[in-house]
């Protein structure tokens, strides 16, 4: 019986040694996967240029872009266009910086000063400008909610120049309203304003339209406003009359360096428009409407053609 039971576990041993190993089917390979880079929305850029009672037209762009459903992310201006831009940073729609704007009394951002007598008194005294700016800064920063400039809800700058040394200044962080009265101290007219030790004026000296610097600040798509005025074959009999075509000249020629940073550039016609009352102000809205509308379809070709280009190079 011992030996039967030797002789089984021999015989046992002998077949499972003698059993194939069965192996397991391959697996298909499978290609490697390129993950899918997810690149953020393209960052548009308004850059909003100078020109005095003329930024009434920024408000007429701005809403013809909101009605568009086009959302800049960055907002730059100089003079004027800081003025509007630092109120459409701060959240403002269109229609209500229009309605803020057909609202104000010119005493408002003049010190209680009207403009003729303005003019007519800086031209006989020594004063470095009959207007302070600071009834302007008070009322940006009563319209911002007082709050600084990185806490506005769009990223935001102001374009000054420094008068000690002749260099552009981009103004980011800090006391809104005094940015803006910076910006737009027309010389002569507004006093110089003084940070830090330093006077600042007007913006539009080196920076009419600030493309340049809206393209610094990360913008991948930069729409420039012009509201300037083309310098004219008249008469320049008053000192007035001389420095206002001084001005458009200079900047005709900083013009075309800063609009090369642009990828498209609006331009109201504002040349001859009434800025003393609401008619004016409302016709410079209208023509800011105009001149969006104008370049609209140009305008909605490049961000489509932006969008794509983005989207491809994001496929794998």
């Amino acid at each position: 019986m011992k030996r039967y039971a030797i002789a089984i576990l021999l015989l046992l041993g002998i077949t499972a040694c003698t059993t194939p190993q069965v192996t397991p089917p391959p697996q298909p390979q499978l290609p490697p996967t390129t993950p899918v880079v997810e690149r953020p929305p393209a960052k548009i850029a308004l850059a909003l240029g100078g020109g005095a009672a003329r930024g009434f037209a920024h408000v007429g762009v701005i809403k013809a872009l909101e009605a568009q459903g086009i959302s800049p992310d960055i907002v730059v201006g100089t003079s004027a266009g800081s003025v509007v831009g630092a109120l459409y940073a701060a959240g403002l729609t269109g229609f209500q910086i229009q309605e803020l704007s057909m609202n104000m009394e010119e005493d408002q951002i003049l010190d209680g000063s009207g403009l003729y007598r303005c003019i007519a008194e800086t031209m006989v005294t020594d004063k470095r400008g009959c207007i302070k700016g600071q009834a302007l800064q008070d009322f940006i920063n009563r319209n911002v909610k007082g709050r600084p400039m990185e806490k506005l809800n769009k990223t935001f700058a102001a374009v000054a120049t420094n008068l000690n040394s002749g260099e552009m200044v981009v103004f980011r962080k800090g006391n809104t309203g005094m940015a803006v009265r910076a910006s737009s101290s027309i010389p002569v007219f507004f006093q110089p304003v003084t940070i830090n030790g330093q006077d600042y004026v007007d913006g539009g000296l080196v920076a009419p339209v600030p493309a340049s610097v809206a393209r610094t600040l990360g913008a991948d798509f930069v729409i420039a406003v012009d509201i300037s005025v083309r310098p004219q074959d008249r008469s320049t009999e008053g000192m007035t009359d001389i420095l206002l075509q001084t001005f458009s000249i200079f900047g005709k020629t900083i013009n075309r360096h800063e609009q090369s940073s642009a990828d498209i550039i609006v331009r109201p016609v504002t040349s001859g428009l009434p800025s003393a009352d609401a008619s004016g102000r409302h016709k410079a809205v209208l023509e800011g409407e105009k001149a969006v509308a104008a370049i609209l379809p140009e305008l909605k070709a490049k961000l489509a053609k932006l969008n794509e280009e983005r989207h491809v190079a994001g496929m794998p």
